[in-house]
């Protein structure tokens, strides 16, 4: 197989993988291998398609990972699409520190409670926001206003 051929391949498979993350860090790290790809397809050597696919890559994940920092709230995000969705305690994973796992559209998450009432199992709490991929919940519904 060519190797132009191979840096294409290694880019499509890449970017498909991204579709499925939704970070760009594999999408930058796709066009890198593209940028191979071209290195290879012009007669570059090796050492040449790895420095450019690298210098690439490297240049895309420093800028998003740059959008990233310019653009997050506080570390605490705010879905307003699932403030004040009601969601089922199912268990307390460390009921001191207020985590707990919770039903919400049929899967199962992580979650931390804010507020010093600890209910029972089967409880239903409402989302107040989200710190990662745990959600913020609490036994009043939040106001989905801003």
């Amino acid at each position: 197989m060519e190797p132009y051929l191979a840096w294409i391949i290694a880019g499509f498979v890449l970017v498909i993988i991204e579709l499925l993350t939704g970070t760009f860090y594999l999408l930058v790290i796709g066009v890198g291998a593209f940028a191979g790809a071209a290195f290879a397809w012009a007669g570059a050597g090796y050492f040449l398609q790895a420095v450019a696919a690298c210098t690439v890559a490297l240049a895309g994940t420093a800028g998003v990972h740059a959008w990233h920092a310019r653009n997050r709230k506080g570390g605490v995000e705010d879905n307003l699409l699932d403030r004040g969705q009601p969601v089922v305690l199912e268990a307390w994973v460390d009921a001191a520190a207020g985590r707990a796992r919770v039903q919400y559209r049929g899967a199962s998450w992580d979650a931390r409670l804010v507020g010093g009432e600890r209910p029972e199992p089967g409880a239903t709490l409402y989302i107040t926001g989200q710190d990662g991929n745990a959600f913020l919940v609490g036994a009043a519904p939040a106001s989905r206003q801003q």
